[in-house]
């Protein structure tokens, strides 16, 4: 079996995800996992799909039908073969605060510098309850490198948290039961 990762944007309207779903099961394929959702008047997402490996390629053209249907922008990654998951180098990142540019860059540098991957990222903006400010709310699985300094990371995060003046909270992330190993 192949694993192929498909990314997926179009005009967001009822039936895409049908159109999407449909050659995926004519072709012998499994819809294992996803993230989709509408955004600025899109419907975008990520599908892992499994398919035998004789059918990828028919597959693939069955997808360029929909494609050239102006359903959806389709493109297609053969995945790479995913390694032990190490379930004590994860943790969990939860960030609000009043929203403002620059949010994002900020963590995802001090992240980088210090080799810490970002497994799932999810953010959105909403209005505050009492002062109706926009609030910037982020959740985010990071995996460590190995000999990373906890320590220092926590205290490099909570620096930027003060800085932008957000709530910041890291902890401990115990994968769910179909990440592990």
């Amino acid at each position: 079996m192949a694993t192929l990762v498909l990314s997926v944007i179009g005009n967001d309207r009822a039936g895409l995800v049908d159109a999407l779903a449909a050659p995926i099961a004519d072709h012998g394929g499994n819809w294992d996992r996803s993230h989709m959702a509408r955004l600025a008047g899109k419907f975008a997402g990520i599908v892992v799909v499994t398919v035998p490996d004789e059918r990828v390629d028919s597959l693939g053209a069955a997808l360029e039908t929909v494609q050239a249907q102006g359903l959806l922008d389709v493109r297609v990654a053969i995945a790479a073969a995913d390694g032990p998951v190490d379930d004590t180098s994860l943790l969990s990142l939860h960030l609000i605060g009043q929203d403002r540019p620059g949010i994002v860059r900020e963590i995802a540098n001090a992240l980088a510098r210090r080799n810490v991957s970002i497994e799932e990222l999810e953010t959105s903006t909403a209005s505050a309850p009492m002062s109706a400010e926009q609030l910037f709310e982020a959740t985010a699985s990071l995996r460590l490198p190995a000999g990373v300094d906890l320590d220092a990371l926590r205290l490099a995060l909570e620096d930027i948290a003060n800085e932008l003046m957000v709530d910041l909270d890291v902890s401990p992330r115990t994968p769910p039961s179909d990440e592990r190993g």
